[in-house]
């Protein structure tokens, strides 16, 4: 049976500040006061997981066993079609380097890879994102978000993180990187996803 989220708290259970900030930012009509792992200093688990589904679980429920109040994760991923949807649940794997994320690394790589495949234009890709609304006793619900795309080269954009400045979603010459939060909050794969989540959840209108 679905749960509705009745709280006015909840834990955003992600270190990623610009995930938290788009969390943030969706849930601000509904009155919702939003902590985030990093802020509270809890670690970060392990994700062992291969699917989005899987490791918004491990990161959802941890937060929620340690705060004592239902917590929120986001699992989502780059997948780009001419590399079988690689980078996909590994998006960040991809940017990890000695000294930190370099995002600007894993995009000459993913570009670099579908150059070498000679891949043919509009090069397809997509964002996929996986909430998962854990409460402390074990409960959760999941909602998947995806939106299509395509590839561009050099990425173009300050606004946005990750890999948003090489991706265009369909019917927009614009990036997300360079497209405002809230043109991107209209239509991404976390804001089709929370959308879901509040149809289903959420039994109160924005306030």
């Amino acid at each position: 049976m679905v749960r509705i989220f009745e709280h006015r708290q909840l834990v955003v259970a992600s270190h990623n500040e610009g995930k938290v900030r788009e969390i943030r930012e969706l849930l601000g009509p509904f009155g919702v006061e939003a902590l985030s792992a990093a802020e509270l200093d809890f670690a970060v688990p392990d994700e062992t997981e291969a699917t989005f589904e899987g490791n918004a679980r491990i990161k959802a429920h941890a937060a929620a066993a340690t705060a004592g109040i239902p917590a929120l994760s986001d699992d989502s991923g780059f997948s780009v079609d001419a590399l079988d949807g690689q980078p996909g649940v590994y998006a960040a794997d991809w940017a990890e380097t000695p000294s930190g994320r370099d995002f600007g690394l894993a995009m000459k790589k993913v570009w670099d890879l579908v150059e070498a495949k000679n891949a043919s234009e509009p090069r397809a890709a997509r964002f996929v994102c996986v909430l998962c609304l854990a409460w402390p006793d074990g409960h959760d619900e999941l909602f998947r978000g995806e939106v299509c795309g395509r590839l561009v080269w050099p990425p173009r954009g300050e606004k946005g993180f990750g890999y948003d400045p090489m991706f265009a979603r369909q019917g927009e010459d614009r990036t997300f990187g360079e497209i405002t939060s809230e043109e991107k909050h209209a239509d991404s794969h976390r804001s089709r996803a929370f959308a879901d989540l509040v149809k289903t959840c959420f039994k109160d209108k924005p306030v």
